[in-house]
């Protein structure tokens, strides 16, 4: 044991450095601070039902809080069985978010470069490479908690993937599994599919060289090897994987139900949603010059702003001067995107010594490297250069089912500092080390010489005007009363603070350049040695890192946690929390339905904010509601209060709707729609109490002949629970119920009296239901097999994912022996 400690004392002394480095730059986290984040805020709104039941230690699957109702699987759902949930849960219970995350990422990435056979210092300066690429503080930031840690198991899935194909198949392979399993209980897909884009290139490399070298069995066993492990992570994950997969087809990914009058997609989002964040092909240079685009939303106003002298030479007065200028940097980013929070930045050192790197590494890693960064940067373009993208959106599965195409970039941000200290380790183990000047030197002569252009003349490459230029010239013309004089130099000054921008970091990003290029240029004339060379790479990695990363996370960011509470209710608010229905549906017109982050915090809303909403819902809002509400809509979907906002005013009103349906109703006559088309023509004008729009799949399901009209009839809610929802009928007839409860058939089922019955969709989303003659109890309940069996299958998996990585413990631990002995 003693001699288990010595051997790896150095990593447990990196570790804890690692943990320092979280401690001092996230301070704040460690008082109880939490970031000011409005994606957070709009998750809690998502999520307060389904906590007010798990604070009544009840766990539920369905929740009516927001768009009239939907599966929690992607909003928050308890997952028991996996055992991935119960490593999430301590790491959490241990370190606060985004300490966690942050740690994570390094100890992933230090484990990767190990994996490498890179030196233990050098691999923590590539570690910190890895965790403080620009992007990846911006998302913890930005509250994209599930995305930043599905990017941190990158570095160690990639790691336990050439542990296997090296030979060392069982600790490989379980630890390919385990990092897998974690990757994907992170529940954030597209990263999870953008990682595979990148595993795929690499077994692609891996296989050619297998065919070149004649060891093709090996390859083959070691992937075996990797498809169990494969294999085990999904089964350990099934209940999430089998939830999502069962309702992404019935999600706004899946396909359109309506065929007319809509520019939606068969099948996935939009194209212009899909690309509605694509990196614009200029932007790639902040890489290595982070401000060249002007920063992003929260850039601060430059010192000796030349917006603040335009406004005062044309008679503005300093203070306002000062004011309007502070505004005026908002518009700093001139990039293709509506808004950025910052810049891709990498590193200008690694950028050095990624470029060194293609020159001379050897290792066939590199070619997975380059092929997978190339990709990345080709995907990220989107919409400004489409030939790529369009390829992978119309014809590559899964492809279009996401957005925000720049993201791809987590994965060259992640390839950047692999390649960047390889090179460095090639130096070391380079027994001639004289011809690598020369190339160290073409590596400099092109990465700072780029940069060195952009320093002194940043026009040659840069307009520093955005598409919109003209209307911001506009704008100010009409702010200056038609004095266009004035607009002009007014917006001649932003574009000049944003060429300040561009050469003061280029400027800093020469100076690391140069700082990198000194290092290597001292260890190959043996003025310094390999420790001091790695020591000294972390440091200057760390400042340059630490220094961008905190222009995005710094004492700003944080909020004192009773200030992040949620919101406070207004007046209209108050009224409405004292309606004591149990379930009941509110329209909030002041806010935006589809993005709505604040109603769900006080009641059942008809709006809120998921990307995963439903897609019949999604349809409905946006055909029934895009020009004006209709009316007949709300009523069936028991919308009991209408909220809105005087636009000249901006106060806030509360109507009460008294021809809401209520929970439950029967109607007196179904009128048959032949598709989905008709259906939601059918809805436009209707009158839904009396009525039900019925698709005639669902003929069927009903005996019409025993229908009839009986005015006593009566049915009521009785017990609400979202996953139970009980009531009970009266009627001396058959009749046909609609429940104000939105339609979702992989999960629901309808009892009579304890009997399963069948119920159809009616009104386009609602459930309804033929009840039959006399007093009944009428249950509705959520018990979705691909949860339940899924949460089986977790366990078993689980446990085998323990065993096996137990075996492989065991393994190494025989095998060190046997070393040992040998040594000995």
């Amino acid at each position: 044991m003693n001699n288990w400690f010595k051997r790896n004392g150095i990593h447990f002394a990196i570790i804890a450095i690692f943990f320092g480095i979280c401690f001092f730059y996230l301070t704040p986290s460690f008082q109880g601070k939490t970031f000011a984040q409005n994606d957070v805020t709009r998750a809690q709104s998502t999520q307060k039902e389904i906590m007010d039941y798990r604070a009544k230690d009840t766990t539920i699957l369905w929740t009516n809080q927001v768009l009239g109702g939907m599966p929690t699987f992607q909003l928050w759902a308890s997952y028991p069985y996996n055992v991935t949930t119960e490593i999430f849960r301590y790491v959490k219970a241990v370190f606060p978010d985004p300490v966690a995350i942050l740690l994570i990422l390094m100890c992933g990435a230090y484990f990767l470069f190990c994996v490498l056979k890179l030196n233990p210092w050098l691999a923590a300066a590539g570690a910190v490479a890895v965790a403080f690429s620009s992007y990846n503080i911006i998302y913890m930031v930005a509250g994209h908690t599930n995305q930043a840690y599905a990017i941190a198991f990158f570095a160690p899935i990639i790691a336990g993937i050439l542990l296997t194909l090296r030979g060392n198949y069982l600790t490989g392979a379980s630890l390919t599994a385990l990092f897998l399993a974690l990757e994907i209980r992170s529940n954030h897909i597209q990263m999870t599919y953008y990682l595979l884009i990148a595993i795929i290139i690499l077994v692609i490399v891996e296989l050619f060289n297998a065919v070149k070298t004649k060891t093709t069995a090996s390859f083959l066993k070691s992937l075996a090897y990797l498809a169990a492990a494969t294999v085990l992570a999904l089964a350990v994950n099934a209940s999430i994987l089998w939830s999502t997969y069962e309702y992404g087809k019935e999600s706004i990914r899946g396909q359109s139900n309506l065929t007319q009058h809509t520019t939606e997609p068969s099948n996935g989002v939009t194209k212009d949603y899909a690309y509605e964040f694509s990196e614009g092909v200029g932007e790639v240079f902040t890489i290595l010059v982070p401000n060249v685009y002007g920063g992003g939303g929260l850039t601060p106003l430059i010192d000796d702003s030349h917006i603040t002298k335009a406004l005062t030479d044309n008679g503005v007065a300093p203070d306002q001067a000062q004011q309007f200028a502070q505004q005026m940097s908002s518009t700093y980013y001139w990039g293709e995107k509506t808004f950025t929070e910052g810049p891709w930045y990498f590193g200008a050192a690694i950028c050095l010594l990624f470029v060194f790197g293609l020159i001379i590494v050897k290792d066939r890693i590199k070619w997975w490297l380059l092929g997978t960064v190339v990709l990345a940067i080709l995907l990220s373009f989107g919409r400004n250069w489409p030939l790529v993208s369009d390829l992978f959106f119309n014809y590559f599965p899964l492809y279009n089912k996401f957005r925000a195409v720049e993201s791809i970039l987590v994965i060259a941000s992640l390839c950047f500092p692999i390649l960047a200290f390889l090179a460095i380790k090639e130096v070391i183990n380079a027994k001639d080390k004289a011809p690598l000047f020369k190339k160290l030197l073409l590596a400099f002569y092109i990465v700072g010489g780029l940069t060195l252009i952009i320093c002194l003349v940043p026009g040659l490459f840069f307009s520093f005007k955005s598409s919109n230029h003209q209307a911001i010239v506009d704008q100010l013309t009409q702010a200056f009363r038609g004095n266009s004089g004035a607009a002009s130099s007014v917006a001649n000054a932003l574009v000049q603070d944003r060429e300040s921008l561009a050469r003061s970091d280029a400027f800093r990003s020469l100076l690391f350049i140069v700082i990198a290029f000194g290092l290597l240029w001292a260890f190959i004339k043996q003025k310094i040695n390999v420790t001091v060379l790695s020591v000294a790479f972390l440091l200057i990695t760390l400042i340059d890192m630490w220094q961008v990363d905190k222009r995005y996370l710094n004492e700003n960011s944080y909020r004192d946690a009773q200030e992040m509470g949620p919101p406070q209710p207004r007046q209209v608010d108050q009224f409405v929390l004292r309606d004591q229905d149990p379930d009941f549906r509110v329209i909030d017109l002041s806010q935006d339905l589809l993005k709505d982050g604040y109603s769900p915090f006080f009641y059942k809303s008809i709006g809120g904010y998921s990307a995963a909403r439903l897609k019949r819902y999604d349809e409905l809002i946006q055909t029934q509601f895009a020009k004006s509400v209709n009316h007949d809509v709300l009523d069936m979907l028991n919308t009991k209060y209408i909220i809105s906002q005087d636009p000249k005013t901006q106060q806030v009103a509360m109507q009460r709707n008294n021809t809401a349906c209520g929970n439950v109703w029967f109607v007196k006559s179904i009128k048959y729609a032949d598709n989905a088309d008709q259906e939601m023509q059918a809805i436009t004008t209707f009158d839904p109490k009396n009525v039900a729009i019925v698709d005639k799949q669902y003929r069927g399901l009903i005996d019409e002949k025993h229908l009839a009209i009986d005015t006593s009839a009566t049915i009521t809610l009785t017990h609400y629970n979202p996953d139970h929802m009980v009531y009970q009928s009266g009627s001396t007839t058959s009749q046909i119920a609609v429940f104000s409860e939105i339609y979702y058939n992989k999960g629901w089922k309808m009892l009579i009296d304890g009997k399963e019955q069948p119920y159809f969709r009616a009104d386009y989303v609602l459930r309804a239901a033929q009840i039959p003659v006399g007093n009944h109890k009428i249950e509705f309940i959520f018990h979705p097999a691909s949860y339940y069996t899924g949460e089986g299958i977790s366990l078993v998996a689980s446990i085998l994912l323990v065993l096996g990585l137990g075996g492989a413990g065991y393994a190494e631990s025989k095998k060190k022996k046997v070393e040992e002995v040998k040594k000995g």
